[in-house]
């Protein structure tokens, strides 16, 4: 019997996708795995979801504790796993039938390797209607200095969580799986890419992800670099170039911006309210 999978489900303000996205875990053909349902503290019907799978399927677990966030929730998860293995699975997402089934023995069959991932595609709506793909490359931790390069939803051993202390809970506004693979791969651990579309994300107007990138992206980079300050000065050109290319693009992104006729109309229509804010200003 090959090793035991624990994929861990959080959920919060996601019950409407849950059954989506759990019915992807029971169709795989690797069948050794459990899955545990983590409860957030979600005010929705996540409870009653879950507990319609564990009663249908022994192999499903249910887990409920109070808000803490989504590296909060994966390690109450995972402290509960009895598998060797760990899938992380957002309550969005979804698997191909074959994730496990191709990920598993690359695992399984080279001690060198913490974490197999794989091509992924990105969907909104149904999943027919594909809008982006993405193909990882790399297989250190070079290759995730300044952009995370590994999707959370990646295969890794259990003992690469205990080793690094689990996601770190206080990362709450995102990037917490980009942090999480460079502590377990700064050690001269490698990661894998199947070179196979596995795992379909979830494009939702508006996500976590998605608000991470809009408002977060700076501070998250900033606690990365700091915390991991070593590699950072080890590689300190490229850091400088890459934090010189960011200083450049949010430049030329904001030059555009005043740059465009809504902006100036924008800027004559509040000029009135501006005088009378410089005159009230001066008093």
């Amino acid at each position: 019997m090959s090793t035991l999978v624990s994929i861990i489900v959080p959920c919060y303000k996601q019950a409407h996708y849950l059954k989506e996205s759990l019915r992807s875990v029971q169709l795989q053909s690797h069948e050794h795995w459990e899955c545990i349902i983590v409860n957030d503290g979600s005010p929705d019907h996540t409870e009653e979801v879950a507990q319609q799978w564990c009663d249908s399927d022994a192999r499903f677990r249910y887990v409920s504790k109070p808000n803490g966030g989504l590296s909060s929730a994966r390690n109450v998860g995972i402290k509960n796993a009895k598998g060797a293995f760990i899938l992380p699975l957002d309550a969005d997402d979804i698997l191909h039938r074959d994730y496990l089934k191709m990920t598993v023995p690359e695992l399984e069959n080279n001690e060198q390797l913490a974490i197999v991932t794989c091509y992924s595609n990105f969907f909104e709506g149904t999943i027919d209607n594909i809008i982006h793909k993405t193909e990882p490359i790399g297989t250190t931790y070079h290759a995730l200095l300044f952009e995370n390069n590994i999707i959370a939803t990646s295969l890794y051993r259990k003992t690469s969580w205990e080793q690094v202390g689990g996601y770190d809970e206080e990362m709450r506004q995102g990037f917490e799986d980009w942090e999480f693979w460079i502590s377990i791969l700064k050690g001269g651990k490698e990661f894998m890419v199947v070179p196979s579309y596995l795992f379909n994300y979830r494009k939702a107007k508006k996500s976590m992800l998605t608000d991470t990138l809009a408002h977060h992206r700076i501070s998250n980079m900033k606690y990365v670099i700091n915390k991991h300050s070593e590699l950072y000065q080890k590689h300190f050109d490229n850091t400088t170039e890459y934090l010189f290319f960011l200083i450049n693009m949010y430049r030329n992104t904001e030059v555009k911006i005043k740059s465009s006729m809504s902006y100036k109309v924008s800027k004559y229509l509040t000029l009135p309210f501006r005088k009378i804010n410089s005159l009230l200003t001066k008093k």
